[in-house]
């Protein structure tokens, strides 16, 4: 669900597309597919990730997306993106240095949209989401050794976090226009977008 929120969120003309933080590639290929006349970058700084994506790229037979792997705030692309797109990326960022990047890459009137995990403003929903994180911590990582930390970690940090805050004072700073706040699940998630001014 959240996944198709955010490309419903891009521009129908757009050509040039940058996912960052796009993991095994299931945003990226969604982009892909949804608009086979653009071109699609996705960036990540696992190459493990990167593998499994370009295995499935193979796989499914998509022709136009590139994938590149490094540090988002690190990657620039030249020449104008239509549109930027991340999800899960915003806790672990330096928002200053991402905001700035994508004001460079992106044209005017292009759009920014970044969704991440948030915690619920709703106590009781908030302590159906701790015990589902309690489920998730005793019984998952006996199936999924590999994400036990996430399974740890993962909750102080979307306690913790205050991205939306943060990135939208960022934007504002960046001069970007058109900023909204879309909740979702409950206030489990939610998608920022601004557009290029």
């Amino acid at each position: 669900l959240w996944k198709h929120k955010i490309v419903s969120k891009i521009p129908k003309e757009s050509i040039r597309i940058l996912d960052q933080a796009c993991g095994t590639g299931i945003l990226t290929f969604k982009i892909a597919h949804k608009y086979p006349e653009a071109w699609v970058t996705g960036v990540d700084i696992t190459d493990e990730y990167l593998e499994i994506a370009k295995s499935k790229a193979k796989r499914i037979g998509v022709s136009n997306v590139e994938l590149i792997l490094g540090k988002a705030e690190d990657i620039i692309l030249h020449g104008a993106i239509d549109c930027i797109t991340s999800s899960y990326l915003a806790k672990y960022a330096d928002l200053g240095v991402l905001v700035a990047n994508a004001r460079t890459m992106l044209r005017e009137g292009g759009r920014l949209i970044i969704h991440d995990f948030t915690y619920p403003a709703n106590k009781a929903f908030a302590r159906v989401w701790e015990f589902y994180f309690k489920i998730l911590q005793a019984i998952g990582r006996q199936f999924y050794q590999e994400w036990k930390t996430v399974f740890y970690e993962l909750p102080g940090l979307i306690r913790e976090t205050r991205w939306i805050d943060q990135l939208i004072t960022t934007l504002k700073a960046e001069r970007f226009a058109n900023i909204t706040v879309e909740y979702f699940t409950l206030g489990t998630s939610a998608i920022v977008s601004a557009e290029k001014a």
